[in-house]
């Protein structure tokens, strides 16, 4: 299966991108990395639609998306792995995990997410984010295949 993750923003040389690609680089195939970005002065909810058509234009066509957010599902690791064993099964062939900018994602996104999924209750710098995804896409890959990595 492969993974797109589509971000809004650019990440620059800092440990969070070390990170992401730490965990990137473990994966088969690489996630591919998406980034998007407005640059107009905007509202604060129309960059959010702007930012949305974006995200969901960057998608690959036939994907499963998942968009993060904070008011989405939490699940275990095993869960998030057991969903993605059960789209590998089924045939699926992309995944698209979404970040939305500073003022969060528009319900279009939402809407079109296959799941909706939060990393918690607590707030997580965008860039934090990203590393965060591509390690549990790892993680996930690692129960799958009954890998020692994860250990619960």
């Amino acid at each position: 299966m492969r993974y797109s993750i589509i971000a809004v923003g650019k990440m620059r040389p800092s440990p969070e991108k070390d990170l992401f690609e730490h965990f990137a680089c473990r994966l088969r195939p690489p996630p591919e990395m998406k980034e998007v970005e407005e640059k107009r002065s905007l509202s604060s909810n129309e960059l959010k639609q702007r930012e949305a058509e974006l995200l969901l234009g960057a998608v690959p066509d036939g994907a499963q998306v998942v968009a993060l957010d904070e008011v989405g599902k939490s699940l275990s690791s095993t869960e998030f792995s057991q969903r993605l064993g059960r789209w590998r099964d089924e045939g699926v062939r992309d995944v698209a995990l979404l970040i939305g900018g500073a003022n969060g994602l528009d319900d279009q996104v939402r809407q079109k997410a296959d799941l909706v999924l939060s990393l918690g209750a607590m707030t997580w710098p965008h860039m934090v984010v990203r590393a965060l995804v591509c390690e549990q896409l790892y993680r996930a890959e690692a129960i799958l295949s009954g890998h020692p990595y994860h250990r619960a």
